[in-house]
């Protein structure tokens, strides 16, 4: 006879992902102490934070990512995210562009990532978008 699989409520699930990201942000952080040169987990808890909420924290990750690796587009879109999430609006736009003239080229991403939603209305987000786009239609 086969069992069924046990079912969570939604907001069971909510918590229990929740409490898993929070265990996962604890063990990064203690790899971050331990090991401050492993950039692939700060990294990743700088993602943690942010999926978390905890946006403060993410953006002091994102700025020790940004000043450890200052020639990596993606250090700097995800400083810009974090800026952008706690409405740091000029640097969060300057960061953005930093990335692009260091080689972000994804204007789709670009356009459809939430952590930006605070940008879309600026004008320099719209001519960075409109300047990776042509770019793009370029290649």
């Amino acid at each position: 006879m086969e069992q069924a699989e046990p079912r969570f409520s939604a907001r069971l699930t909510v918590e229990l992902d929740r409490l898993g990201l929070e265990f996962l942000a604890d063990i990064l952080a203690v790899e971050r102490a331990r090991h401050p040169s492993n950039l692939e987990a700060l990294a990743e808890l700088g993602h943690v934070y942010t999926r978390l909420g905890r946006y403060a924290q993410g953006l002091e990750v994102d700025r020790a990512l940004a000043q450890r690796c200052p020639l990596n587009p993606t250090a700097h879109y995800n400083l810009a995210c974090s800026l952008a999430l706690l409405g740091q609006t000029a640097e969060a736009l300057d960061s953005l562009e930093q990335a692009a003239d260091l080689g972000y080229d994804d204007p789709q991403q670009m356009r459809a990532d939430d952590d930006l939603e605070s940008l879309r209305g600026e004008h320099r987000f719209r001519e960075l978008l409109k300047r990776l786009e042509k770019a793009a239609s370029d290649r």
